[in-house]
């Protein structure tokens, strides 16, 4: 298999996840079938898109290739069917299958702005953008504090994930490996942070009303 077919691949998977992230976001809110469709849509796409428009990457991913758009809403529809006829699904599953889909679209982004000559810490930034803007969109859609402006490590994975990837390539390692080592790092980090409540320290403005100096 080339690295072509492996990233393609690889994208198709971000996107079916991404959707059933989308799809239970938007379960969670009570929304209808148009509803979960347009959630899935913004959350496994929306990333991307803003990458590829920023990169003046064309066509966007999508609008050249439509199997993006099925593979989608297959995704967010195989999610109403489990989630109504088999059983629902629990919180944390929302959060591990978004912590695929993080890992497999951040290397991805950081990947196709490379493409492009950008500097790494541009690269960085896209990679970062992939991941991340489907989900805030979602969240905010959803009227819901997106997660990268809470405590818990989301961008932080990307950024660890992007950085590994770009140097492993610098340092001769293959594209396999590469890939391979930073969507592990992007994941591990993820879950560990889910599991065990690893999180950033919190900036909270102190009301001086209540304490005077």
């Amino acid at each position: 298999m080339s690295i072509e077919t492996l990233f393609y691949l690889s994208d198709l998977f971000g996107v079916a996840v991404f959707a059933v992230t989308g799809a239970l976001m938007a379960g969670r809110n009570a929304m209808d079938l148009f509803g979960v469709l347009v959630i899935a849509l913004v959350t496994s796409l929306g990333g991307g898109t803003l990458r590829d428009l920023i990169l003046d990457n064309h066509p966007v991913s999508w609008i050249g290739n439509e199997l993006y758009l099925l593979v989608a809403s297959l995704g967010a529809l195989g999610t109403v069917l489990w989630a109504r006829f088999i059983k629902p699904l629990p919180e944390k599953a929302l959060l591990i299958a978004d912590a695929f889909g993080l890992a497999v679209f951040t290397v991805i982004g950081t990947e196709v702005a490379m493409r492009h000559g950008v500097p790494t810490s541009s690269a960085v930034i896209m990679g970062v953008m992939t991941g991340v803007a489907g989900g805030v969109l979602r969240d905010v859609l959803c009227n819901q504090i997106p997660l990268i402006f809470q405590k818990e490590v989301y961008a932080t994975a990307c950024i660890a994930g992007s950085l590994v990837f770009i140097a492993l390539l610098n340092l001769g390692a293959g594209h396999w490996a590469a890939t391979g080592v930073a969507m592990l790092v992007v994941l591990v980090t993820r879950v560990a942070a889910i599991y065990w409540g690893l999180a950033l320290p919190r900036f909270q403005l102190m009301d001086r009303r209540k304490h005077p100096r």
